[in-house]
C-alpha cells in the first residue's frame, strides 16, 4: 500500500513538471528545478520502484516565435557514476521533416529549433537515450511525444466556387432546395473548424422579379431551403444567393461563396388552340402528304413536355387523315394517309383537340381541352383506271379450248368513263382481249413448256385508257393446270436377255418417258400383250422401270416383243411398243458372246487341247471342200463346147435352182418411212406356240412380210412371162417387171431386206439363156473374142469345143 501511494505521488509531480514545460523559459537557471528522471534507480535505504516511466506528452504551441524554445529536460540517475551524454532520435531530430529539434547531450534540456505548423506535423515520437564516454548505453530509450497545439490560422473555405441547385415553381416554405459545403485547416476538434452558414445578399433573375427572402440555410448543416411562397417560373426564372461560412461558432475567420437556384417549370398551362377553325383542300387519290397546319400557345417552358402539345382527331374513324407535332414549332401538321375520293365524299370536317404530352399539375386553372374545327374540301382530278385486282388472277388448264372466256370486268374508271382495253404484253400470242368489255379471252391452246412460263405462270400485260387518254396497266398471271396430253413413250426399244432363262439379271431393264408433268407422268405401269408376247412376261421393278424377261428358253435369235405402258394421268394414256429383243447365249459374267465365245467363257467350257483338235479338223473339212470344188470347176470346163453361149449349159436345168439367198440392201434410208420392217406382219396371226424369227425383222419365219405404203389384199399386177425374142427389148423387159414388182402391194419394196428360198423348178420365167439368145449350143461361135485382147482370147478358148 505504501509503494502504491508512492508511485501516485511522483505522477503527479511529473505531470505537474510536463505542464509547466509547455511555458517559455529564458534561461537555463530557471529549468532546473523541472527535470524529468526517466531513468531513477533505487537508492540506499530505498525501496526500487518500476525503472520504465509513463510520460505525458510534451505540448508545444505552433507557430511560435520564440525560437529555439526549450520544452522539457531529462536526466539519468546514473550520473554519480560518471559523465552521460544524451541522445535524441526520431522525425525532426535526424528524419524527415528535420531539423525540428535538438538536444543538449550534456544537460538533456530538449529545444525546439523552428516555428512548428499543426497542419503539416501535428505530433512527433522521439526517442532519448542515456550514454556514457565511450558509447555504452546506460539506460532503455526513453520515447518522449511532443503534440502540437493548434492556432486559428486558416480561414475556412467553401467546396466550390458556386453551387448550383433546382426548385419547382410553387414549392412550399420549407421545401429542400439544395446543401452547400465548406472546409477548414485547423483542427476539427477545436473551435478554430467549428463552422456556421450564412446568406448574405438575394438577387432574382431576372433582377427585382423577386424582391422578398424566398430562401433560408441551415447554419450548420449547410441545407438551403424555402422560406416563402411566390416561385413562379413564368416570372422569375431563378435566384443567385451570396454565401458565408465563419469558424469558432460564426465568431472567426470567414469565407464566402455564392450559390445559383433555378425555378423548374410545371405543367400548369394547358394548350391552347389559336385560332379555333381552319380551312384547307385536299387533291383526291393522293397519300401521304401534307395538307395544313394548326397553331397553339402554351406558357410553359419551352421546349420539354410541359410545352410539347399532343393533337388528336376525334372524328376520324376511316382512318383518312393524321395529325403529328412540328418539334420545332409545336405545330399540328395535318396529311392524308388514305387517298380520298371525290366522287364518294368532296368535304370532311375534323374536330381536333390537344393536350401536353406530360399530364398537366393539379396548380394548373380548371379549363376545358382546347378544341379546333378543321374543314377539308376534296379537290376533283382525272383519274386513272382502276384494275379490280392486280395482277389478274387466272387459272385455266393447259388444254384449253380457243375461244374459252377466262376473265371479264376486269377494271373500272372512277370518273364512269369509257375504257378501251388492249393486250400490251403476250409473248405467246395465247390472248385476246375484247377492246370494249375487256373479256379476256384463250386465242389458242397453251403449252406447259413454253419458255415464258415459269413455275407454271406465264405473264402478260392489259392496258386499259379512258376517254381522256389516261391510261394504266395491269399484269394478267395465267396459271397453267397440267392435262394429260401426252402418253408415255417405252425406253429403251431393243437390247438383249441371256438363253438361260433362269439366269439372275437375264431380263431387260425398260423404262418410259412422259412429256407431261407430274401427276400426269409417273408412276408407270408396264404390261404384254399377251397374243403377241406369249412367251415373255414383264415384272415391275419401281415406280418408273419394269423388267421384261422370257417365261421359257427360247432359242438364239432376235424376237419382237410388244409391251404395252400406261402413265398415272387422268385420264390414263397408253402407248404400245415393240421391242427388239436378242436371245443369246452369255458367260459367266452374263455378257452376250458368239457361241464359240459363250462356250470358252463358260465354266464347263472344253480343255484347250479339244479345241485344237477340233480348230484342226474344221481346216482339214474346209481343205477338202476346197479341193472338191475345184476339181468340180475344171470338170465343168471341159464340158462346155466351143460355139456355145455362156448363158448355156448342158443341162436345161435353170442354174438359179441352186441360189438359196441374196443380200439386197436397196436404195438406202429413203424409203424407211414408207416401209418398217417391224409391222411387215400382221400381229393379230402369231402362233399360241413359241415361233422363230427372221433375223433382224421381227417377222416369224413362214409369214409373208406385208407392205404398210400401200393398201393390203389387192391383186398383184401382172408380171411378164417371157422375155422377148429380140436381144434389143431386154430393156423393155426388165423395166416392165421392176414397174410391175413396185407396184405389187403384196411384196416389200425394193429397198428393203429380202428373203429368198429355194424357188424349185418349173420357172414362168424361163430360162435366163434364152435371154441371150434362141440358138443352141452348136450355133454359139466365140472365135470373134480373140479379136478383143488377151483377156477375152482365154475366156474364148475356155469355151473351145472339142
Amino acid at each position: 500500500m505504501a509503494v502504491q501511494m508512492l508511485m501516485v505521488c511522483l505522477l503527479g509531480v511529473l505531470l505537474c513538471q510536463v505542464w509547466s514545460s509547455a511555458e517559455p523559459h529564458h534561461n537555463e537557471d530557471e529549468l532546473h528545478p523541472q527535470v524529468l528522471h526517466p531513468w531513477r534507480n533505487q537508492g540506499k535505504g530505498m525501496v526500487r520502484v518500476k525503472r520504465d516511466w509513463i510520460i505525458p506528452p510534451i505540448r508545444v504551441l505552433e507557430n511560435s516565435k520564440q525560437v529555439p524554445e526549450n520544452l522539457v529536460q531529462i536526466k539519468s540517475d546514473k550520473i554519480f557514476t560518471g559523465e552521460v551524454i544524451y541522445k535524441l532520435e526520431g522525425p525532426g531530430v535526424d528524419q524527415d521533416p528535420k531539423n525540428l529539434f535538438e538536444i543538449d547531450d550534456k544537460t538533456g534540456v530538449i529545444r525546439s529549433k523552428r516555428p512548428l505548423d499543426r497542419e503539416k506535423y501535428n505530433s512527433f515520437t522521439l526517442k532519448a537515450f542515456a550514454l556514457s564516454p565511450s558509447g555504452e548505453r546506460l539506460e532503455n530509450p526513453t520515447t518522449i511525444e511532443i503534440v502540437v497545439l493548434d492556432q486559428n490560422d486558416n480561414r475556412p473555405a467553401f467546396t466550390q466556387s458556386q453551387f448550383v441547385g433546382t426548385v419547382s415553381e410553387f414549392s412550399v416554405p420549407g421545401t429542400s432546395v439544395m446543401s452547400v459545403s465548406a472546409t477548414d485547416a485547423d483542427d476539427p476538434m477545436t473551435e478554430n473548424a467549428y463552422l456556421s452558414y450564412f446568406i448574405i445578399s438575394q438577387e432574382s433573375i431576372p433582377a427585382n422579379a423577386v424582391t422578398k427572402t424566398m430562401f433560408g440555410i441551415n447554419n450548420e448543416t449547410g441545407a438551403i431551403y424555402t422560406r416563402d411562397v411566390g416561385l413562379d417560373r413564368e416570372v422569375v426564372k431563378g435566384f443567385r444567393l451570396k454565401l458565408q461560412v465563419a469558424d469558432m461558432g460564426g465568431m472567426g475567420l470567414t469565407g464566402e461563396g455564392e450559390a445559383i437556384i433555378h425555378v423548374s417549370d410545371i405543367n400548369n398551362h394547358a394548350p391552347q388552340f389559336s385560332p379555333a377553325s381552319y380551312s384547307m383542300t385536299a387533291v383526291e387519290n393522293r397519300q401521304d402528304y401534307e395538307i395544313g397546319r394548326v397553331n397553339v400557345t402554351d406558357r410553359d417552358d419551352r421546349g420539354t413536355g410541359n410545352w410539347e402539345a399532343k393533337y388528336v382527331i376525334s372524328n376520324d374513324l376511316s382512318g383518312n387523315f393524321a395529325i403529328t407535332t412540328d418539334p420545332a414549332t409545336n405545330q399540328g401538321v395535318l396529311t392524308v394517309v388514305k387517298p380520298l375520293d371525290y366522287e364518294a365524299k368532296s368535304v370532311y370536317s375534323l374536330i381536333l383537340a390537344v393536350e401536353n404530352f406530360n399530364t398537366l399539375s393539379n396548380k394548373a386553372p380548371n379549363l376545358p381541352v382546347s378544341t379546333a374545327k378543321v374543314l377539308v374540301t376534296v379537290v376533283n382530278e382525272n383519274e386513272a383506271p382502276h384494275f379490280r385486282e392486280d395482277p389478274i388472277q387466272i387459272v385455266v388448264p393447259e388444254s384449253v379450248v380457243p375461244g374459252t372466256l377466262l376473265k371479264s370486268n376486269i377494271a373500272f374508271d372512277p370518273d364512269n368513263s369509257v375504257l378501251r382495253y388492249e393486250i400490251t404484253r403476250d409473248p405467246e400470242r395465247w390472248l385476246d382481249i375484247n377492246r370494249d368489255t375487256g373479256d379476256i379471252m384463250a386465242k389458242r391452246t397453251f403449252n406447259m413448256r413454253s419458255p415464258h412460263v415459269k413455275n407454271r405462270i406465264y405473264n402478260a400485260v392489259v392496258k386499259v385508257t379512258d376517254a381522256d387518254g389516261v391510261s394504266t396497266t395491269g399484269t394478267v398471271a395465267i396459271t397453267l393446270k397440267e392435262t394429260n396430253d401426252f402418253p408415255p413413250q417405252l425406253f429403251p426399244l431393243s437390247g438383249s436377255v441371256c438363253r438361260d432363262a433362269g439366269r439372275t439379271n437375264s431380263g431387260l431393264v425398260v423404262t418410259a418417258v412422259d412429256e407431261d408433268l407430274p401427276p400426269h407422268a409417273a408412276p408407270f405401269s408396264f404390261e404384254t400383250v399377251d397374243y403377241l408376247s406369249v412367251n415373255w412376261t414383264v415384272i415391275q421393278l419401281n415406280y418408273t422401270h419394269a423388267l421384261l424377261l422370257p417365261l421359257v428358253e427360247l432359242e438364239v435369235g432376235e424376237y419382237v416383243v410388244t409391251l404395252m405402258v400406261s402413265d398415272s394421268g387422268s385420264p390414263t394414256l397408253s402407248a404400245y411398243a415393240q421391242v427388239n429383243v436378242t436371245v443369246c447365249l452369255c458367260d459367266s459374267f452374263g455378257d452376250c458372246k458368239s457361241e464359240v465365245g459363250a462356250i470358252l467363257g463358260s465354266s464347263v467350257g472344253i480343255s484347250f487341247i479339244a479345241l485344237i483338235i477340233i480348230m484342226a479338223s474344221i481346216a482339214l473339212l474346209l481343205l477338202l471342200l476346197l479341193l472338191a470344188v475345184a476339181i468340180t470347176t475344171c470338170g465343168r470346163r471341159h464340158h462346155i463346147k466351143k460355139g456355145t453361149g455362156l448363158l448355156v449349159g448342158e443341162s436345161e436345168d435353170d442354174i438359179r435352182d441352186n441360189v438359196l439367198n441374196y443380200d439386197e440392201q436397196g436404195g438406202g434410208e429413203e424409203d424407211e418411212n414408207a416401209f418398217n420392217i417391224d409391222m411387215l406382219w400382221n400381229p393379230h396371226d402369231a402362233p399360241s406356240t413359241p415361233v422363230s424369227y427372221y433375223p433382224g425383222s421381227g417377222v416369224p419365219r413362214g409369214k409373208q412380210p406385208l407392205r404398210k405404203d400401200a393398201p393390203q389384199n389387192l391383186p398383184s399386177p401382172t408380171y411378164p412371162q417371157r422375155p422377148p425374142a429380140d436381144p434389143t427389148d431386154i430393156e423393155d423387159y426388165i423395166n416392165d417387171g421392176l414397174e410391175a414388182a413396185d407396184n405389187d402391194p403384196n411384196v416389200p419394196p425394193y429397198d428393203t431386206a429380202l428373203i429368198y428360198d429355194y424357188e424349185g423348178e418349173g420357172s414362168l420365167a424361163g430360162s435366163l439363156s434364152s435371154i441371150a439368145s434362141g440358138s443352141s449350143d452348136g450355133d454359139q461361135d466365140y472365135d470373134y473374142l480373140s479379136d478383143w485382147g488377151p483377156r477375152f482370147k482365154k475366156l474364148a478358148n475356155m469355151y473351145d469345143p472339142r
